[in-house]
């Protein structure tokens, strides 16, 4: 087996093994969540490591078993935890940065997006407080003013929309297949 389909293994094995866990506190479990953010990034047309960033966006709260808990709504830092093990599985800097940014994101949409916060769910609601809370006007200014602000924000809405019970989970096959070419672009 290559390095790349050994990296795609163990990581889609993190979805095989604790998929059908409950996704803190939403009527949908971790697998159905990621999947509907990677179906809606897939039917608005964006590239496969946008896909990808949208279905690996909560990683971090899978992969990190002994990381702090935010009061029984996933882990701490999980945006973070999560870039940095697709950082070191060889994902690229963007897609990595992508799946950091969804807390970004909604710290940024709470500042600027009136009647945002109140949109949240309970559960999104209560993890703000842990993921730094609302950003200052200096954070989201120098937000605005990265390359990846606009994918970001859209990433966080299909991460707020992704949250319908019964939705079909998306052939994982799909996702593996993006996983191999970007991987495969990576090396070169």
């Amino acid at each position: 087996m290559g390095r790349n389909e050994q990296v795609i293994a163990e990581v889609f094995a993190l979805y095989e093994r604790f998929g059908a866990s409950d996704y803190i506190g939403e009527p949908v479990s971790q697998i159905e969540h990621m999947s509907q953010t990677a179906q809606l990034a897939m039917a608005e047309g964006f590239d496969d490591e946008v896909v990808l960033a949208a279905f690996f966006h909560d990683i971090g709260h899978i992969c990190a078993e002994s990381a702090e808990n935010m009061g029984g709504f996933g882990v701490v830092s999980h945006e973070r935890l999560g870039a940095d093990f697709l950082r070191r599985a060889g994902f690229s800097e963007r897609l990595a940065r992508l799946v950091e940014y969804h807390v970004q994101a909604k710290r940024y949409l709470t500042l600027r997006e009136s009647g945002y916060y109140e949109r949240l769910s309970e559960a999104s609601r209560r993890t703000l407080e842990y993921q730094g809370g609302v950003m200052s006007e200096a954070e989201a200014d120098a937000f605005e003013q990265d390359p990846l602000c606009e994918v970001s924000l859209r990433m966080r809405q299909w991460d707020e929309l992704a949250k319908e019970m019964h939705v079909p989970v998306i052939d994982l096959e799909v996702l593996k297949r993006k996983a191999v070419t970007v991987l495969s672009r990576e090396v070169c």
